[in-house]
């Protein structure tokens, strides 16, 4: 049984606030081990692939040590940054349609079951269809190499944004779906202040998954296009140090597109960070 004293002292301990976590550079101690740990284990990596290279004598054009790698990287700085550049140019246009056209579809169809029914089996029928057999076909019938990519980095990316969303929207309480309903919210007050707040969770997942997926749509498809020239992308150039027995160039190549995969998806992780950060669950931290 708590006794007055208990009582009254209570409040005032709960009521102190709790100590703030130590910080180095601005960033919280617990997110430096985030950091430090995927680091050290590629450091590692890296080095026992130049030790295996260097003990073993491994030619160059069979396996290029990261030392080389590095050293062709800066030596091929200027062409392998354009187009790098042209591959995240169409990564990115990919992406934002997949977006535009993910959310709509979603809203659409979360709005008529009738539609979701009648289309998103052919939505799915793009999703399951390997993009190295249709990218032939798409970019004979654009008669555009530029809109071709799009299209085919597009179709790999926007299943994703899709189905999540679809899945968000549909998610919503429905006990706060039926206090909208008794109060006489129209469908367009739920859809705005119930349903997408909801979902939003759910498409800044997709949209972590869709930004990868249209990374890869981009260079396979520049690998069927195999067009050439100042306007190729890195899948080109991949093919074009392949051919000529390059191999550290292609692996400098493979290190750009590998490493701005991450970057993407470390982007899209900030933009889902700050979107949730002060209201949902999965990104409020614990105290505890």
């Amino acid at each position: 049984m708590s006794t007055p004293e208990d009582s009254a002292t209570r409040p005032a301990a709960e009521g102190l606030p709790l100590p703030a976590e130590a910080r180095f550079l601005g960033l919280p101690a617990s997110f430096w081990p985030r950091i430090f740990a995927p680091l050290v284990i590629g450091a590692l990596v890296l080095g026992l692939w130049e030790f295996t290279v260097r003990w073993n004598e491994i030619p160059s054009y069979v396996l290029p040590g990261p030392v080389l790698v590095g050293q062709t990287l800066v030596a091929d700085w200027a062409t392998l940054s354009a187009s790098l550049w042209v591959t995240l140019r169409i990564t990115f246009l990919a992406l934002a349609a997949a977006v535009v056209v993910g959310v709509a579809l979603a809203v659409l169809f979360s709005q008529s079951k009738w539609l979701e029914m009648a289309l998103l089996p052919y939505a799915i029928v793009l999703q399951v269809t390997p993009i190295v057999a249709i990218a032939p076909l798409i970019i004979i019938w654009a008669n555009d190499i530029d809109l071709s990519l799009l299209i085919c980095a597009w179709i790999v990316a926007f299943f994703p944004i899709l189905s999540n969303t679809i899945l968000g929207l549909s998610a919503a309480d429905h006990n706060l779906v039926n206090l909208f309903e008794l109060y006489g919210a129209s469908r367009w007050q739920t859809l705005r202040y119930l349903r997408l707040p909801a979902a939003l969770p759910y498409f800044l997942a997709g949209l972590k998954v869709s930004g990868g997926l249209a990374l890869i749509g981009a260079v396979v498809a520049e690998f069927v296009a195999g067009t050439g020239g100042n306007a190729s992308g890195l899948a080109y150039r991949i093919l074009e140090a392949g051919y000529q027995l390059k191999i550290p160039r292609v692996f400098a190549a493979l290190a750009m597109i590998s490493l701005s995969g991450v970057a993407i998806f470390l982007m899209t992780s900030l933009v889902s960070h700050l979107l949730l950060r002060r209201w949902h669950e999965s990104a409020i931290r614990r105290e505890n």
